[in-house]
C-alpha cells in the first residue's frame, strides 16, 4: 500500500521546503515511482511496525533522518512492515525524468 499527500508548499514559513508525507506498507518490497532530487531532499522516517524498512541511498534503514544530495535518484522501497516519511524538498523540486540506467552524482 502507497498513500501519499502533501501537507505544505514551500513557502517563507516552510523556509521554502514543501513538506509532503507517505504512508508505505508491504511485507514483501514495494517499489514507489522512480524519482530525482534536483536540490536534495531531507527524511524523516517513523516506522509503525519496528520492523519496517525503507530502502534509500545507503540500503535499508528503519527510523530516524537521511539526506540524499543533490541529484540523487532511486525508487522509494519499503519492505517488512508499514512506516510513514516525512518528505521535505527544497523549493519543492522533485524530477521524474530520471531513469535506474543513469549515473548516480558523487557525494562530498
Amino acid at each position: 500500500m502507497y498513500r501519499r499527500g502533501k501537507i505544505a508548499l514551500p513557502s517563507a514559513e516552510t523556509r521554502f521546503f514543501s513538506i509532503t508525507t507517505v504512508y508505505m506498507e508491504s511485507e514483501e518490497v514495494f517499489s514507489g515511482q522512480y524519482h530525482a532530487h534536483p536540490y536534495g531532499e531531507i527524511n524523516c522516517v517513523v516506522q509503525v511496525d519496528e520492523t519496517a524498512e525503507l530502502e534509500g541511498m545507503n540500503g535499508w534503514r528503519g527510523a530516524g533522518w537521511t539526506s540524499p544530495g543533490p541529484g540523487t535518484h532511486h525508487y522509494p522501497r519499503v519492505r517488512k512492515g508499514a512506516l510513514v516519511a516525512l518528505f521535505f524538498l527544497p523549493a519543492g523540486r522533485i524530477s521524474y525524468n530520471a531513469t535506474p540506467d543513469m549515473k548516480q552524482p558523487l557525494s562530498v
